[in-house]
């Protein structure tokens, strides 16, 4: 899939970023297959859920230090904007995270391997810290691009709580997809470095989500089944094929995420959240088979 890019829209065009602070309840009992018809995509989502309270305190901490080197006020707001969405995002995903691992007590390996990755990296350059954060922010609108537009085929049927956990997440990366490439272009603008960043931080992520779906497929007895891999594997083709359009346009002088135009679904979901009542969960209904950007009451 091509990721749409307007011509017409500015680099500096940004809407305001919306902090929500969204309680997702998981009950005790949730099927770590919360998608019955596609037990590997969600492990593949599982594995990345579990990066996401090591991976987003990372990018907090670097955003942080980067602010204290510019005087931008309106990149200042935005960055304090992403943060605030990251960290709700991170608290909810490590509560998530908490009964994958009552289910499957291995995942602390994978989590202790995390966190001595980024502690590791929290030691290197801001620039290469920045470099990787606007990396793995640009592979994440690929990802939800493809999320998004093939909500049906990823989401129906499937617990709502998860669906709507990761589908309000791919929303907010949309909302706050610039600041970290303007945090880096601001500072340092360097396009080698931040090619490098792109390659490193979108990697580096999917090594570490991989880590995590494969020890929840071997705990299954999944790991060792044809049939069980060969749809693994159709699920990281179809990733790679909608995220690599994204990275390799990342690529091209002159590049600017506010270029890439967002789906309409993003923009329907923020509308019908501003309706909710404060302290609703946003949840969608998958058992529509469209999953619409509206909420079950």
């Amino acid at each position: 899939m091509n990721i749409a890019v307007s011509a017409a829209a500015p680099a500096s065009s940004h809407q305001d970023i919306v902090v929500r602070r969204i309680p997702f309840k998981f009950g005790e009992g949730i099927d770590p297959v919360w998608n019955k018809a596609r037990p590997e995509w969600s492990h593949m989502v599982n594995g990345a859920s579990l990066t996401m309270p090591y991976l987003e305190p990372f990018l907090i901490r670097t955003v942080r230090e980067a602010m204290q080197q510019i005087d931008d006020p309106q990149l200042i707001k935005d960055a304090e904007g992403f943060n605030g969405q990251e960290g709700a995002h991170y608290r909810n995903h490590r509560r998530y995270n908490d009964i994958l691992k009552a289910a499957c007590p291995e995942l602390s390996e994978v989590e202790e391997m995390m966190a001595q990755d980024y502690a590791a990296f929290n030691k290197r350059s801001l620039k290469w810290r920045l470099a990787y954060s606007a990396g793995f922010e640009t592979m994440t609108i690929g990802m939800t691009e493809w999320l998004i537009h093939q909500r049906a085929a990823l989401f129906a049927g499937a617990d709502a709580n998860v669906a709507s956990l990761v589908l309000w997440h791919m929303v907010e990366e949309t909302e706050h997809k610039n600041v970290a490439y303007d945090l880096y272009q601001h500072l340092f603008g360097d396009y080698l470095g931040r090619s490098w960043g792109l390659i490193a931080g979108s990697f580096h992520v999917a090594w570490m989500s991989r880590k995590g779906y494969k020890r929840l497929l071997k705990r299954e007895g999944r790991w060792r089944s044809v049939r069980s891999r060969l749809a693994l594997y159709a699920m990281v083709g179809r990733f790679l094929l909608h995220a690599s359009p994204a990275m390799l346009r990342a690529l091209v002088p002159g590049y600017h995420p506010g270029r890439v135009k967002d789906p309409d679904w993003v923009a329907r979901w923020a509308d019908a959240y501003a309706n909710l009542p404060d302290g609703a969960i946003p949840l969608l209904d998958t058992a529509d088979p469209e999953i619409p950007a509206q909420f079950a009451s």
